[in-house]
C-alpha cells in the first residue's frame, strides 16, 4: 500500500495512514485532536501544592522545623543542659504553629490558588505568625517572665520566616511533580501510538467487519477512548473505577487477538472506586502482564486485577503467570514511572510493591482513601 512509503512526523504519520485506512474502508473521516506539546510542563492540579493533609508530609515538615529549632537553640545555649530547656520550650512554639498553619493550609486548600500570589504568601506569613504568637502564649501559661514587646515582635517574625520556607518548599514540591507528569505523558503517548498496535487494533477490527460488525465498532471505540485518554492531560488525578473501566477496554483488544490465550480475572470491590489515583496508572501494568506474561507463552497466561478497601488504605493487586521469555527485554519504565508518580501524588503514604517468582509476577499497590 503506498501510503506506507510517506515520510512524516511519527504522530501525524500514523493518523494519516490510519485515516486512508478508514476511507479506504468507507468509514467517515474524523477530525485529528489536538495533540499536547511535549516541550512544555503540563498544566498542574492548582491545589495539589496546597495537599498538606498526608501524614509523610506533615512529618516531614515538624521535623525540618524542629531539626531548625535545635540548631538555633544549641548556637545560643552555652551548654548541653540550656540546650535541652531551650529546645523543649521552644517546641511548644513550633509544634503549636505548625501544625495549626497545616490544618488551615489544608482546611482551605482550594482556596489558596485562587488568591494572587502575593495575597498567598501574605496570608500564610501571617497565619505562620499568628501561629506563632498563640504557641508562645500557651507557653507563657506555665512562665512567669513578663514578655517584651522586641520578644513578641521576634517571635512573629520567626513563624511569618517559618510559613514562608514551608510555602517555598511546597511550591517546589509542586514543580518537581512537572517532569514526573511530562514523562508520563511520552512514555504513554509513545506506547500507545506503537505502529504495531495501532495496526493490528485495526487488522482485528477489519477482521471483524464482515463477521461480527458490532464487535468491530466495539473495538474501534475502545481503541478511540485509550488514545483520547493517552493525549489528554496526565496533571490531574482520577477515580480508581476510571482506571479499572480503561483497563478493561485495553484488555477488551489485546483478547480479541489473543483470544483464549487470554484468561482475565477481576475481583472489584465496588467500595474502592472513589479512591483518587494518577491517570493511566492500572493500563501500563497490564499491558506489562500481557506482554510479558501471556504474549511470550504459546499456551498463554492468566491476568488476574484485584482491588479491595482495606479500612483507610486501597490495595490494588496485579498478577499474571510467567513463563518463556519475551521476544524483547524490558527496561522497567513503566514500573519506575508508575511508582514515582504514586509517590509525588501520596507521598510515604502510598505503597509499590513487587514479587516476582518462576510461575507468577505480583504487583501490590497501596493508596490512602
Amino acid at each position: 500500500m503506498p501510503f506506507f512509503k510517506r515520510r512524516a512526523p511519527a504522530h501525524h504519520s500514523v493518523w494519516h495512514e490510519s485515516m486512508q485506512l478508514s476511507q479506504w474502508l468507507g468509514f467517515a473521516a474524523t477530525e485529528l485532536p489536538e495533540l499536547p506539546e511535549l516541550n512544555k510542563a503540563p498544566l498542574l492540579d492548582p491545589t495539589r501544592a496546597f495537599d498538606v493533609c498526608h501524614v509523610g508530609l506533615v512529618l516531614r515538615a515538624v521535623l525540618g522545623v524542629q531539626l531548625l529549632l535545635a540548631l538555633g537553640a544549641a548556637v545560643v545555649a552555652r551548654d548541653a543542659g540550656q540546650w535541652l530547656t531551650l529546645t523543649a520550650n521552644g517546641t511548644v512554639v513550633t509544634m503549636f504553629a505548625v501544625l495549626s498553619w497545616l490544618l488551615v493550609v489544608c482546611a482551605a486548600k482550594r482556596l489558596w490558588p485562587r488568591l494572587p500570589e502575593p495575597v498567598q504568601w501574605g496570608a500564610l506569613m501571617l497565619l505562620g505568625a499568628v501561629g506563632a504568637l498563640m504557641g508562645f502564649g500557651l507557653l507563657s501559661l506555665t512562665s512567669e517572665d513578663p514578655s517584651s514587646a522586641w520578644r513578641i515582635a521576634s517571635i512573629a517574625a520567626c513563624g511569618a520566616s517559618g510559613a514562608a520556607l514551608l510555602l517555598a518548599w511546597l511550591k517546589m514540591r509542586e514543580h518537581t511533580q512537572r517532569p514526573a507528569d511530562a514523562l508520563a505523558q511520552l512514555v504513554e503517548l509513545q506506547s500507545r501510538i506503537r505502529p504495531h498496535f495501532l495496526f493490528n487494533t485495526l487488522n482485528s477490527a477489519i477482521a471483524l467487519v464482515q463477521i461480527d460488525p458490532a464487535r468491530a465498532e466495539s473495538v474501534l471505540e475502545d481503541l478511540a477512548e485509550l488514545f483520547r485518554v493517552a493525549l489528554a492531560d496526565a496533571s490531574t488525578s482520577v477515580t480508581l473505577a476510571e482506571e479499572v473501566e480503561l483497563a478493561r477496554r485495553y484488555l477488551a483488544i489485546e483478547q480479541i487477538r489473543f483470544g483464549k490465550r487470554l484468561r482475565i480475572v477481576w475481583h472489584l470491590d465496588p467500595e474502592a472506586n472513589s479512591v483518587r489515583v494518577p491517570p493511566l496508572l492500572l493500563q501500563p501494568l497490564v499491558e506489562n502482564a500481557v506482554r510479558h506474561g501471556v504474549e511470550p507463552n504459546d499456551e498463554g497466561g492468566e491476568l488476574e486485577v484485584t482491588t479491595v478497601r482495606r479500612g483507610a488504605e486501597v490495595e490494588i493487586r496485579i498478577v499474571n503467570t510467567v513463563g518463556g521469555p519475551t521476544r524483547t527485554a524490558g527496561h522497567g519504565l513503566a514500573l519506575r514511572n508508575v511508582r514515582q508518580r504514586l509517590k509525588l501524588m501520596h507521598d510515604v503514604a502510598a505503597r509499590f510493591e513487587i514479587e516476582s517468582t518462576e510461575q507468577r509476577f505480583s504487583l501490590r499497590i497501596l493508596v490512602p482513601l
